[in-house]
């Protein structure tokens, strides 16, 4: 990935310029350094703004910015040599890869000719490591490596199918007249002479000798293509897994790539697929040889693979509220990913939706359909109205699912609480399941939605969202229902509180510069210090902060949000050092380490004093906007970072002022401003702000009571 991009990276001087440049690198001399120098640094500039608009999730750009930190800290010199290397070494391991099939037709910047997919297709690549293949001649289209991969293996798979089927018609030939044969041999045994009856003995037995070794070979060829089916089937059934855990992640705000046409465009494949090779091995099992020439196991493995794909395909489309609140109107959607193939949509079978407890969850999930025999209805943790659906398939789109969108849950019931358990940390999900018949036996399937916590009251919301994402950020791809760690590390932590935030508020980052401070970002924070444990010194837990900044963040602070006026994520301390080192007049704007949801200002006055104004929280900003308070206070000046005057900065967002005085209804127009007597009296006196030493568990983010807010929020990312 980065090899390519170097290549493709068009440089003032030319990659042959270059290569005459570096016989004199021995040298060193300073022409030769300082035009390395600047040739580096413009590539990385350019590497830097390219590689940060390729990077479609938090994890990626978190990479990137490493990759680009790395960049700065090697000399020119260094960095031209060992990519320079490195390209040699990937020229040299191209030309040792063996060109398989699937490959043909790619290019170097990972391309793909038209005559490999089609007269007239066309090539989209948003990225430079995933290929994204378009208009494909079958009408289908595939994004990702490994979608494009197992598209080609099933096809060439199918090629090998269509041998192994056409060897076997060869053989039923051969075996049913040899059939014959000895059936006819049996009947005149008793009139043919003694050496006719040795020489047809003879012949019997090298006939048969020759049917086994077909037979044996055709069995061969069959066992290779089903494991190699199975190979493929595990490959898109992890696709599949993986398209559903970006679901759950994109429950907390993470951009989603939705691929599941791609997806199902497989499936729908592998389902014809094993439809062949199931049909070889029923007309291979009645021609035995002898006795012994059982095939039952094989037919078991490949009926047992067709259910699989079957049951692994019926998934959740459309999730419903992860935090969900009693008698209110919800929807959601599901969907099979199988087409039309096994006829299970002409009869559109009906769904239903049932909750279950975490622990009905688990029972079902160690059995992956539910009993054939059994008709009843699974027992249920609550009561849902609107619940049935029917599956109809959309002959244009492909798409077989069913919708529901006005089911309501009525009634919970809850299980018993352990220790501090409360209501917000149980987890529940929605059961969709139908009955239908495959193969002339009837299967029972079901999904299970993302977990959900029920409510009844909206001051529950807070902590509901804290489970879910937790839940959605750090759960398995594959895992028994709904376990989740007890800890994760705080680059994972900060990672989704970046995602988190981001969504809420629409906007860039929660966290803005690079590397991590206060603590080494392998330090864990468990669930307990997460939402459960009360900050130091304070009544709430960091989850209850940092939501209540969310939601100050998008109901009131967005647009200055975005216009990058506030600092927000920095502690007290942090911000004094950075204002004693500034001009009288300058401010920031940081969300409070003490009081949910508020905003303060830090200022330097004009005694060069560094003072913290009270927080300003929703109820007092529902009054007077922030960018009107700011505009009350003459003394700030100058705003933090960006050093720009404060009119300057803010004017765009002050609310329009009426300039007479008496309005036309005949009042006289007042206002409501912001006084901060401590400024305006001028008072000399007035104390600066006070810096308490951090304990030592403050600092190394070791101690069972973490202090979150004792750390540079601004300096993680």
């Amino acid at each position: 990935f980065f090899f390519v991009f170097f290549i493709e990276y068009r440089y003032d001087v030319t990659l042959t310029d270059f290569n005459n440049k570096q016989r004199n690198i021995s040298d060193r001399n300073t022409t030769s350094t300082e035009i390395y120098e600047r040739v580096a640094h413009r590539f990385y500039e350019d590497l830097k703004q390219r590689l940060v608009q390729l990077g479609n999730g938090n994890l990626m750009k978190f990479k990137i910015n490493e990759i680009c930190t790395s960049v700065t800290q090697t000399s020119a010199v260094d960095l031209y040599a060992h990519l320079r290397n490195g390209l040699q070494r990937e020229l040299q391991l191209l030309d040792q890869m063996p060109q398989y099939p699937y490959m043909a037709g790619v290019g170097v910047n990972g391309s793909t000719s038209a005559s490999m997919i089609g007269g007239n297709s066309t090539v989209v690549m948003p990225a430079m490591h995933t290929p994204t293949i378009h208009g494909t001649g079958n009408g289908s289209s595939y994004t990702g490596d490994a979608l494009y991969a197992a598209h080609n293996h099933i096809h060439n798979l199918n090629l090998s199918i269509t041998r192994v089927f056409t060897e076997l018609q060869q053989f039923r030939a051969s075996y049913e007249t040899f059939h014959g044969c000895f059936n006819t041999y049996n009947q005149r045994k008793a009139v043919m002479s003694s050496q006719e009856l040795q020489t047809t003995d003879l012949q019997l037995k090298e006939q048969c000798t020759i049917l086994a070794s077909s037979r044996n070979n055709i069995l061969h060829d069959l066992r290779r293509i089903i494991t190699e089916y199975d190979s493929i089937q595990e490959t898109v059934i992890n696709e599949l897994k993986n398209w559903q855990h970006n679901q759950a992640l994109a429950g907390n705000g993470a951009p989603f790539r939705d691929n599941l046409d791609d997806i199902q465009r497989c499936i729908e494949l592998l389902v014809e697929t094993v439809g062949k090779i199931l049909d070889i091995v029923n007309i291979l099992q009645p021609l035995r040889i002898d006795n012994n020439d059982d095939m039952s196991e094989l037919i078991t493995h490949v009926r047992g693979a067709q259910q699989l794909l079957v049951l692994s395909s019926f998934i959740v489309e459309k999730q419903p509220p992860q935090v969900m609140k009693t008698n209110t109107r919800f929807a959601a959607a599901v969907r099979w990913l199988i087409g039309p193939q096994l006829g299970i949509s002409v009869n559109n079978p009906s769904v239903e939706c049932i909750i279950l407890s975490e622990a009905q969850a688990q029972r079902h999930s160690a059995q992956r359909t539910m009993s054939e025999a059994s008709t009843s209805t699974p027992a249920s943790s609550g009561e849902i109205v609107n619940n049935i659906g029917t599956m109809e398939y959309n002959s244009q789109t492909r798409v077989f699912s069913a919708s529901f969108r006005t089911m309501q849950l009525k009634k919970i019931k809850r299980a018993e609480k352990k220790g501090t358990e409360s209501v917000m940390d149980e987890k529940f999900a929605l059961l969709f399941y139908t009955s239908v018949i495959v193969n002339d036996y009837r299967i029972r399937v079901w999904t299970l939605s993302l977990p959900v916590v029920v409510i009844v009251h909206g001051n529950q919301e807070p902590q509901s969202w804290a489970t879910i994402t937790w839940d959605n950020a750090f759960s398995d791809i594959v895992r028994e229902p709904f376990q989740v760690p007890e800890r994760v590390s705080w680059s994972q932590l900060a990672l989704a509180l970046n995602t988190k935030f981001e969504s809420s508020t629409g906007h860039e980052k929660l966290f803005r510069h690079n590397g991590i401070a206060g603590g080494d970002h392998k330090d864990y924070i468990t669930w307990a210090q997460f939402c459960k444990e009360p900050l130091p010194d304070r009544t709430f837990t960091f989850w209850d902060w940092f939501f209540a900044i969310m939601k100050l963040t998008k109901d009131h602070l967005l647009s200055l949000w975005k216009a990058g006026l506030i600092v927000g994520f920095i502690n007290k301390r942090k911000a004094d050092e950075l204002l004693r080192v500034s001009p009288p007049g300058t401010f920031l704007l940081r969300f409070s380490d003490s009081e949910l949801g508020g905003i303060t200002v830090g200022l330097v006055n004009d005694q060069n004093s560094v003072l913290m104004l009270s927080p300003w929280t929703a109820r007092d900003l529902n009054i007077r906007c922030l960018a009107d308070r700011i505009h009350d206070i003459d003394a700030l000046r100058c705003v933090y970072p960006s050093n720009r005057q404060r009119d300057d900065a803010f004017g765009e967002f002050y609310t329009q002022r009426m300039d007479e005085t008496t309005r036309r209804d005949g009042y006289v127009t007042n206002t409501i401003k912001a006084h901060v007597p401590a400024i305006e009296n001028n008072l000399s006196g007035t104390p600066q702000h006070q810096i308490q030493s951090p304990h030592s568990q403050d600092v190394t983010m070791e101690s069972e009571n973490l202090n979150f807010t004792d750390y540079d929020f601004s300096k993680l990312f």
